[in-house]
């Protein structure tokens, strides 16, 4: 596969939906929920070609190009754009902020309209079935009916296989990197250290701290946790080595080995950028997920998918070892499904998902070329509009000018996308 250039800057949109609230899978009722999303590539006459990729526990929905000039790429640019994995010449990719999250989806640190407070503590407990119903409601807002692909890594891939078990006539393939079908004890394990990080910091105040003033020491401890957890053994030596920092400071505690003060940067930075309750959030979400417990087995969930599955794995990944996915293989096979399972060796470990772009696009590229993911018309219609019977009855794309298409108003309602668009490079 021909790697050539990205898909260039971007915006990110929000959408409002659930104004009478979405019921939880806890009970609770939860509403207005606004999703943020990005949008890379057109929609074709029946938007048959939008493929959804998911995040992973820290990432949002900027998941391809770039937001301003200098500005970091999103956390799969490398596979999604023109000639790449997920071929925006082809696909109209979509990618959101899940429930729970801190990037502009309705979380933890958003205004509860009931107080005119943040949510903090009492915003209710969500899982990935929670996450994956929005998702699809904001699909439907803009009138998709079929999903190309699901893909996604770690937790991305979670809610992949959630789709192809929850909305099997929703999906067609399904892509699942580096992830599982549930929790180990040792996955639960790691996630609560990171979580009784976060709360014995005196400054998480119960979760009811104020914007730029949480628990910053806590929150750091929990990422730097993590951290190593998506590393390895393998690629920490080759990348560090027992290096010791050339000037250390002369505080006894201080960093003394290079691969401290790498982490006590990453610790930083998370910090600027991520809300701690949103990480105790999505860490519990993980941690519920179960892909079989609803039907009882999970050959009998796998059993309602229809879609095709690509299960990718990393060698080195101790975090989510390749067994759990072989796991998931085994199971789809036994109910029948058609799977790929493929273990590829690297020493990145866990992320390695997010840096192995030239061993993952030629795989997944095949692959959706062999589910037949493209199964509607790919050509645009000349004025943008859907051929159909009625022009009314189905706008799929309209042509904002400037080289700009939008994802228009979803068929049968009064739901309107107008606005909600992204420039195709």
């Amino acid at each position: 596969m021909t790697m050539t250039g990205g898909v260039g800057r971007v915006e990110t949109q929000h959408t409002t939906l659930f104004e009478r609230g979405l019921q939880l899978e806890c009970g609770r009722r939860l509403g207005p929920i606004t999703v943020a999303w990005e949008q890379y590539g057109a929609p074709n006459r029946d938007r048959s070609n939008v493929v959804l990729v998911c995040h992973a526990l820290s990432g949002g929905a900027h998941a391809a190009g770039w937001h301003e000039a200098g500005g970091k790429a999103g956390w799969w640019d490398g596979l999604i754009g023109p000639g790449r994995a997920f071929d925006t010449t082809r696909y109209c990719v979509v990618s959101t902020n899940v429930l729970g999250g801190c990037y502009g989806s309705t979380g933890p640190a958003s205004v509860d309209p009931a107080t005119g407070r943040p949510y903090g503590p009492d915003f209710p407990p969500v899982t990935i079935w929670d996450m994956v119903r929005v998702q699809r409601e904001l699909l439907a807002h803009l009138g998709v009916r079929s999903l190309a692909a699901v893909a996604g890594g770690s937790m991305g891939g979670m809610q992949a296989l959630a789709w192809a078990a929850l909305f099997p006539d929703g999906v067609r393939a399904v892509v699942a990197i580096a992830a599982t079908d549930r929790h180990s004890p040792q996955q639960i394990a790691f996630n609560e250290v990171a979580r009784r990080a976060i709360t014995a910091d005196p400054d998480w105040r119960g979760g009811r701290y104020e914007a730029g003033a949480g628990p910053a020491a806590g929150l750091a401890v929990a990422r730097m946790l993590g951290h190593v957890t998506y590393l390895s053994d393998a690629g920490l030596e080759r990348k560090f080595g027992r290096k010791r920092v050339e000037e250390p400071a002369r505080r006894p505690w201080a960093a003394e080995f290079e691969v401290v003060r790498y982490l006590e940067h990453q610790g930083r930075s998370f910090v600027r950028r991520f809300d701690a309750n949103a990480l105790l959030c999505l860490t519990r979400a993980i941690d519920s997920f179960d892909l079989g417990e609803r039907e009882g087995s999970l050959e009998a969930a796998l059993s309602r998918a229809r879609a095709r599955l690509l299960l990718l794995t990393f060698s080195s990944d101790w975090l989510y070892p390749p067994a759990q996915l072989a796991r998931v293989a085994r199971a789809a096979r036994q109910a029948g499904r058609e799977v790929t399972y493929r273990c590829l060796a690297s020493d990145r470990g866990h992320d390695a998902f997010l840096i192995e772009h030239e061993q993952q696009a030629p795989i997944i590229g095949k692959f959706l070329d062999a589910a037949g993911s493209l199964d509607g018309e790919h050509a645009l219609h000349p004025k943008g509009e859907v051929a159909g019977k009625r022009a009314d009855e189905h706008v799929v794309a309209a042509h904002g000018g400037r080289g700009e298409w939008r994802l228009g108003r979803l068929a049968g309602t009064d739901q309107s996308g107008i606005g909600e668009q992204l420039r195709r490079d």
